[in-house]
């Protein structure tokens, strides 16, 4: 089934559905040929827009970062036409700067996980590399910017994210290394998303919400669940003031250029393309069939 491809994606906590104004919810499932997604997408209109919003652990909080299906995740955004991605996430703070409840919209990332494998489509016969320098779409990132700015939110612009695995939190010594490295924040799951949203030519940027100083700031508690979930709880109210202002300033149509990502990306020639990867990669590599 072909969708038009117009539609925003919101991938975040379960308290990011409940969106005054997010009107005619309906919950779909999709299968994809990477495995399950973190749950079925909930579909609906806000601020005028069609939006696909995806509880990034499962509703229950079901899945730890590790076990997030990325791949699955994005293939199902893009089979029911999204081209923006807004990705709200918790992250701990590096920097004395960002305190907890405060937002950092990053523009970069580091990458501390072991599974770069499952971070790309590409592969079993079809070789691709994306430009990924700057990996979050500025344009995205510029209109979160200003969103904030209009609902009187101060949101950090722009910083590092360290991307460590999980589950576990940073121990002393990673911490004080990516402080004194530097970085900006850490969190557990959005290099993935965004990579794999690079290269399915979907428009990525994060609201990063600071609910701790993480621990290389030994004169805070060490960060915990009950200190993260109540700093999230708080930071979710404002993000979605945020998200409600933004959506209304996307363009109807994709036409930046992290939509056009894949064009002089793929470096095997179409007659070797393996139709049983082919028919996996479709909606993601379908505009060069």
């Amino acid at each position: 089934m072909a969708f038009d491809m117009d539609k925003i994606g919101i991938i975040g906590g379960s308290g990011l559905y409940d969106i005054e104004g997010f009107a005619s919810q309906k919950w779909v499932p999709v299968e994809t040929p990477f495995g399950a997604p973190s749950d079925e997408f909930l579909t609906g209109q806000l601020s005028g827009r069609d939006v696909v919003f995806l509880p990034r652990h499962g509703r229950g909080h079901l899945l730890m970062p590790s076990e997030l299906n990325h791949k699955a995740n994005i293939w199902a955004m893009k089979q029911l036409g999204v081209s923006w991605i807004i990705s709200a996430s918790a992250v701990g703070s590096l920097q004395p700067q960002y305190a907890p409840c405060d937002i950092v919209l990053i523009d970069q990332f580091i990458d501390n996980t072991k599974q770069s494998t499952t971070h790309t489509f590409f592969g079993e016969g079809i070789v691709g590399h994306v430009a990924f320098a700057e990996p979050i779409c500025e344009e995205l990132r510029t209109i979160l910017l200003v969103a904030a700015d209009e609902v009187a939110i101060n949101a950090h612009d722009r910083g590092t994210y360290v991307n460590m695995e999980g589950p576990a939190f940073s121990t002393r010594a990673e911490s004080l290394r990516n402080q004194k490295l530097g970085f900006d924040v850490v969190g557990m799951t959005n290099l993935g998303e965004a990579r794999c949203a690079r290269e399915a030519e979907i428009s990525y940027a994060t609201l990063a919400l600071v609910t701790d100083y993480d621990c290389w700031k030994v004169e805070e508690e060490p960060v915990s669940v009950k200190t993260v979930i109540a700093n999230l709880e708080k930071n979710a109210v404002s993000a979605k003031k945020i998200i409600c202002k933004a959506i209304s300033r996307i363009p109807n149509a994709p036409a930046w250029p992290s939509q056009k990502a894949l064009e002089n990306a793929i470096m095997t020639k179409n007659s070797a393309w393996p139709s049983e990867t082919v028919q996996r990669l479709k909606p993601i590599i379908g505009r060069f069939l």
